[in-house]
């Protein structure tokens, strides 16, 4: 009697096992199925190579109360999956100073001024290249 309960038990249990690896590996079909359809639409719509630097906006925008005429500016470049960088250069009238930070699906790795966040956003969507900014407060 116990040994025809172990049975049942081993058969129940091996014929779920095969059935929950059945259904996983057609949802994991499925899913491969729509990740193809995916690139093959962007590739087709002439988007080509998701890694290569194909969104670019620049927020133009006065950093300093000393320097007018929006001489500072930050540009994002982004590529098709949100990766890429943001250059900013904030010019004052005796130096100017250059930052760069990285950004990763998206979101900078390191904060963002309101003015790289709206370059960002803005390339992110396909206003570039030029975007008005928000208004800087000066430093």
């Amino acid at each position: 009697m116990l040994v025809t309960a172990g049975v049942i038990v081993g058969v129940v249990a091996g014929v779920s096992g095969v059935l929950l690896g059945y259904l996983a590996s057609r949802q994991a079909r499925a899913t491969v199925e729509d990740c193809r359809h995916l690139l093959f639409r962007q590739l087709s719509e002439g988007r080509g190579d998701l890694r290569a630097i194909r969104d670019v906006a620049v927020c133009r925008y006065d950093a300093l109360s000393e320097m007018t005429g929006r001489l500072s500016f930050s540009v994002a470049m982004i590529n098709g999956l949100g990766d890429g960088i943001v250059l900013t250069s904030i010019n004052g009238r005796s130096e100017t100073r250059t930052y760069v930070r990285t950004v990763v699906g998206g979101k900078g790795q390191q904060p963002l001024s309101p003015e790289e966040e709206e370059a960002v956003r803005a390339a992110r969507l396909g206003h570039g290249p030029l975007v008005a900014c928000p208004a800087s407060e000066s430093l």
